[in-house]
């Protein structure tokens, strides 16, 4: 008797994630009675990744560990990355996650949030700094013509006091996580090129959130702009967020196009747990990678699933 589908698809992930050691290199943790999230406090808002009711409680590390462990992944390291906490908890969130790292290890590296066209960016910047753990800095700059998929009410790349703040990372060793839209590619790419001693690392692949010939073109010659600085690194995250019925044949060619362009010595493959939980297991995700990259060699996989985020976030 043939296989049921699920059971089928259970043992095809099983098989292609088995014996998978992992560095996650974008992965998020919340306590909600500990730090305030607006964007996951009622009434929940509705923006590119739909509705978030399912994720809109407590995530902590054993609930993340446990969806590793059922996809059997073995998660070796992680990099918490800010979790869209108000900014006024942005501080505390550093505070708890290094408070975690010291008790249970994990998360090896932290990148947190600063607003850094405030007055206030600087002190903390400082502060953050302050902390072990502390690698980078990630402000979500996501700006687009269309509200239903903006992120911020104005393109913070252009304002000068943001490039102010940004120009301080440097003082601090701190690198940027860079979460924006093709059309802002090409800016990005003058902002690393003038600043050629913080890495940049480009987050969820780019986000190619239109679709259509005009739309790859557009995200495929700013991926192009972006390589050309050697500072700017990429992680391979997040497509489901844009493809919410995604399957491996729609990830493949943006997988294997941002391999072409950064090489796997600048890009790693991330879970974007628990936001892409609102569109599959973990296993699920991570099997599709290792199904795309079969062709890959060991080295350029081992730089792909762990290497490269070890090197990059210094841990």
């Amino acid at each position: 008797m043939p296989e049921s589908h699920p059971r089928a698809a259970a043992r095809m992930r099983s098989d292609m994630t088995q014996g998978l050691d992992v560095v996650d290199a974008h992965m998020h943790l919340w306590d909600l009675q500990r730090i305030r999230y607006p964007w996951l406090t009622p009434p929940l808002p509705v923006g590119i990744t739909g509705d978030v009711s399912p994720i809109a409680r407590d995530y902590l590390l054993d609930n993340y560990l446990d969806d590793a462990a059922r996809g059997e992944v073995r998660v070796r390291k992680i990099v918490h990355i800010e979790a869209g906490a108000l900014p006024a908890d942005a501080l505390a969130e550093t505070h708890w996650l290094q408070g975690l790292a010291d008790a249970r290890g994990y998360p090896q590296a932290i990148v947190a949030h600063a607003e850094l066209e405030k007055a206030g960016s600087a002190a903390l910047l400082e502060r953050h700094a302050a902390q072990r753990n502390v690698r980078g800095i990630r402000q979500i700059l996501n700006w687009h013509r269309d509200p239903a998929k903006t992120y911020t009410p104005r393109d913070l790349l252009a304002d000068q006091a943001w490039q102010a703040g940004f120009a301080r990372l440097k003082h601090h060793g701190l690198s940027f996580d860079l979460q924006i839209y093709p059309a802002q590619m090409s800016a990005t790419a003058r902002l690393a090129s003038r600043h050629p001693d913080t890495r940049l690392i480009l987050n969820h692949t780019g986000m190619p959130v239109e679709k259509d010939a005009a739309g790859i073109e557009l995200w495929r010659s700013g991926m192009r702009l972006l390589a050309a600085q050697p500072n700017v690194a990429v992680k391979i995250s997040g497509l489901a967020m844009l493809d919410w019925h995604w399957s491996e044949a729609s990830l493949r060619p943006f997988v294997l196009e941002t391999l072409e362009i950064f090489g796997t010595e600048r890009s790693m493959i991330a879970s974007n747990f628990p936001v892409d939980r609102l569109f599959g297991a973990f296993g699920d995700f991570y099997a599709a990678y290792r199904r795309i990259l079969a062709g890959a060699s060991a080295a350029e996989r081992a730089n792909l699933f762990s290497a490269t985020a070890e090197r990059i976030y210094r841990i």
